[in-house]
């Protein structure tokens, strides 16, 4: 009945804002820890907002969960406009949580780890937890998001051109404070926070999409299907040298298949025209949804 569905629709609804809610706390937290226990006892720095909080800190003793609070709220209502509805709420969230955090874990370690590589290691891998929760949850972390979209407008930037710009700029200041080792620290921290935030957005199960042109689509179809069990979209395709129209076979596979499949295709035709490429998400039937 009417009431039933509405009451379904709302528990769903319910149940998707309460893993947000934790993912977006557990995620701010994590964040958070990954500065205060790792970044600042080692004199190590960040890309973005965080990273001028954290130079502020080195500098004059900030509080860092002020000056983070402070700045992203000034950039956050400047760039208010960028953002939905529900990542503007998300985002003050997140906000509001990563200063308090920031607050509460500074000086929960105090002297420098005996492995700047290990510490610098472990800062990118919690950040980069941290942040790829918050964005899997729908916010982001606030200044340099902010920063990018108003390059977008005013300079015709691409947004991620536009991060990377500031990240870049923010750990090159940071040079002059924390000299040229930590710097470089601080670089492979980035780098795999950048690769650690990929992996919590994407997951482990990573996907390849496979096209295949052959004048023997239907014995390579029947064969996909029955020896990979996996299902087969035909396009329409046209040659543009000899105008001859062909059907071309798209697959979405796991990254293992991708030999098998290869086998599979040669084994019928080997002259066939295979375009391997990955893809970031896949959503629907048979996929995640």
């Amino acid at each position: 009945t009417k009431s039933y569905i509405l009451m379904t629709v709302s528990r769903i609804r319910m149940n998707r804002i309460i893993k947000e809610a934790i993912l977006l706390t557990v995620g701010s937290f994590l964040f958070a820890f990954g500065v205060t226990a790792f970044s600042l006892p080692n004199e190590l720095s960040e890309g973005g907002v965080i990273g001028l909080t954290i130079i502020a800190y080195y500098l004059f003793g900030w509080s860092t969960g002020i000056v983070n609070f402070v700045l992203n709220a000034v950039l956050l209502v400047v760039g208010y406009k960028f953002f939905g509805r529900k990542t503007m709420i998300y985002t003050i969230v997140v906000i509001v949580l990563s200063s308090v955090f920031l607050s509460w874990t500074e000086g929960i370690v105090t002297t420098p780890h005996n492995d700047t590589l290990l510490a610098a290691i472990y800062s990118g891998v919690f950040v980069g937890i941290g942040l790829g929760m918050i964005f899997r949850a729908g916010g982001t972390s606030g200044g340099s998001a902010i920063l990018a979209q108003l390059g977008h407008q005013m300079l015709g930037w691409s947004v991620g051109k536009g991060m990377l710009l500031i990240d870049f700029l923010v750990i090159a200041g940071g040079y002059f404070v924390i000299g040229a080792e930590k710097s470089m620290y601080t670089l492979l921290a980035v780098f795999i926070g950048a690769r650690v935030i990929d992996f919590v957005i994407e997951g482990l199960n990573r996907r390849t999409a496979v096209t295949i042109i052959s004048d023997n689509q239907k014995e390579i179809r029947q064969e996909i299907m029955q020896k990979m069990a996996t299902g087969v979209t035909i396009l329409d395709g046209r040659g543009g040298y000899t105008d001859n129209r062909k059907e071309i076979l798209y697959v979405v596979i796991n990254k293992p298949e991708v030999v098998r499949l290869k086998s599979v295709v040669g084994a019928v035709d080997p002259n066939a025209f295979v375009v391997i490429h990955d893809v970031r998400d896949v959503l629907g039937s048979g996929f995640e949804k």
